[in-house]
Formats: structure tokens, C-alpha cells, sequence
């Protein structure tokens, strides 16, 4: 792996201190003297890190003021989101946008799959579905989680679109842990297999209009288990 450079180190730590919530959004941050004393660099090594988090959105200038956090919602890199929110930043609300922004980008995989599929990847799907039923028997949730995701990675490779596995590639490791959390409840288990054994059908049957229909399903059965087992909102 390649070494930071000093100016990847102070940006990091920076965008650090800010999901840690040390500067909260619209807060001022420290100027250019300030952090080159804390991390014992020159000011130019602070200024290039301090543009990296204005490029990313994370930081904007107000000329005569200084330097401030943006809120969230506004900053422009997916890592650096992330980031913040495996820090748990606004929990429910993050785990229901999640739900929202898989139904926008699985739903049309599954439509797309549908006419691309290859017999090979529905037999590892319809493997995938049993090894689900076999950890939710035995309470093995690790497992669960592994087959679930296996799933839908399949799902998103058959999709033949190059962007929507690009996409998804980042959000690997929440999504491991938010289902982590949720098929930590057997009744959301016993829906999740129910759910995916319909998307199989579809997906067998190969109609676009059924794939799509199933996975929506799935994200609509998704997301009020998250409100009835894991929020407690309904």
C-alpha cells in the first residue's frame, strides 16, 4: 500500500475530527497556522488538504470568514459519507436511506438481469438461497449475512452494467454491517428467504417486469422489517 502523503494525513485527520463530531456542520474550522502547529507541517502541506475537503464538498470557503463544515447531505464523496455514517450519524434516518437508494439501484439490476442471466448464476443463486435457509435453521447469522449478500452481488454482476457493480463496490462494508444488525432477528431472516426465493423465480423465468416487481418487494418487506424489528416505528 502506498504512503500518505503529509497532505492526505492532515485531510484525513481533519475529516476525522469532523465525523467524530469536533466541528459540527456550518462550524468554523481551524486555519492554516493553527493546523500546521498541531500536525508540525508547513501551511502550504495544510492548504492543499484543505482544498481536498473543499473539491470533496466536505468544506466550503466564505471569503473573509474562513473555512466551514458542510452539513452532510452536501458533501460529494461517497467514502468520505461512509465514513460518517459507520460513525452512526443519524442512525434511523441513514439505515431507511439506505433501503431507498438499494430499491433506486436494485430494482433496475434485477430488471436488467432478467434477460441476461446465465443458468450457471441461478444455480449459484438458488445455492445461495439454501446455504440462507441452513444458517437461519442453525442461528448462524455470519453465514445468513454472507449468503444474502452473495445474492444480490450475483444479481448485480448479471446486470451487465458496469456502473451499478461501481456503484456498489463502496457500500460493501455497511451493508454488511446493517444486515449484520437486522438478520439478527429470525422473523426478519424468515422474510429475507421468502422474498429472495421469489426473486429466483422471477429471475428463472426471465421477465424483466417480474424481476423488477420481486426486488421491489423485497426492498418494501426490507424496509418495514427495519421499522417494525430494528426501529420500532410502526
Amino acid at each position: 500500500m502506498a504512503r500518505k502523503s503529509l497532505t492526505d494525513v492532515v485531510a484525513d485527520d481533519l475529516l476525522d475530527r469532523i465525523v467524530a463530531g469536533e466541528f459540527a456542520p456550518d462550524s468554523l474550522v481551524p486555519g492554516e497556522l493553527e493546523l500546521s502547529s498541531q500536525h508540525d507541517v508547513s501551511r502550504m502541506t495544510v492548504r492543499e488538504a484543505m482544498k481536498t475537503l473543499v473539491a470533496q464538498r466536505i468544506l466550503r470557503v466564505e471569503r473573509g470568514r474562513g473555512t466551514f463544515v458542510n452539513p452532510l447531505g452536501s458533501w460529494g464523496s461517497l467514502n468520505a459519507v461512509l465514513r460518517a455514517v459507520s460513525e452512526g450519524e443519524d442512525d434511523a434516518v441513514v439505515a431507511v436511506q439506505l433501503i431507498e437508494l438499494r430499491r433506486m439501484l436494485e430494482t433496475g439490476a434485477c430488471e436488467l438481469a432478467a434477460t441476461r442471466i446465465s443458468d450457471e448464476d441461478l444455480a449459484r443463486m438458488a445455492d445461495q438461497v439454501s446455504r440462507m435457509k441452513a444458517a437461519h435453521e442453525a442461528g448462524d447469522v455470519p453465514a445468513f449475512v454472507e449468503s444474502d449478500l452473495a445474492f444480490h452481488d450475483i444479481i448485480l454482476q448479471a446486470s451487465g452494467n458496469i456502473f451499478v457493480a461501481v456503484l456498489f463496490e463502496p457500500l460493501h462494508r455497511i451493508l454488511e454491517n446493517r444486515r449484520a444488525e437486522t438478520s439478527r432477528v429470525p422473523e426478519i431472516q424468515a422474510n429475507a428467504i421468502v422474498m429472495h426465493a421469489a426473486i429466483l423465480k422471477a429471475l428463472t423465468v426471465r421477465t424483466p417486469e417480474l424481476a423488477r416487481v420481486a426486488m421491489d418487494n423485497h426492498m418494501t418487506q426490507t424496509l418495514n422489517d427495519l421499522k417494525s424489528y430494528v426501529l420500532h416505528s410502526q
